[in-house]
């Protein structure tokens, strides 16, 4: 998978998605990312100031 940068209108999609219990595979998936950035969405060390969505996207994949 090309490892594609996290830009800050990924980051409240992300944030919502993981609240949702959704795992980090999915929502790689649906971004053309690496899980990795998931994760550095989520410790803080990529745009920690972004606040979630407040819902997905209507093509974001079901649960």
């Amino acid at each position: 998978m090309h490892d594609r940068k996290v830009t800050p209108e990924m980051v409240p999609v992300i944030k919502l998605a993981r609240a949702l219990k959704y795992n980090y595979a999915r929502i790689a998936a649906y971004f053309q990312i690496n899980q990795g950035r998931i994760a550095d969405v989520m410790k803080g060390r990529l745009y920690p100031d972004i606040a979630p969505a407040a819902h997905l996207p209507a093509d974001f994949p079901a649960a």
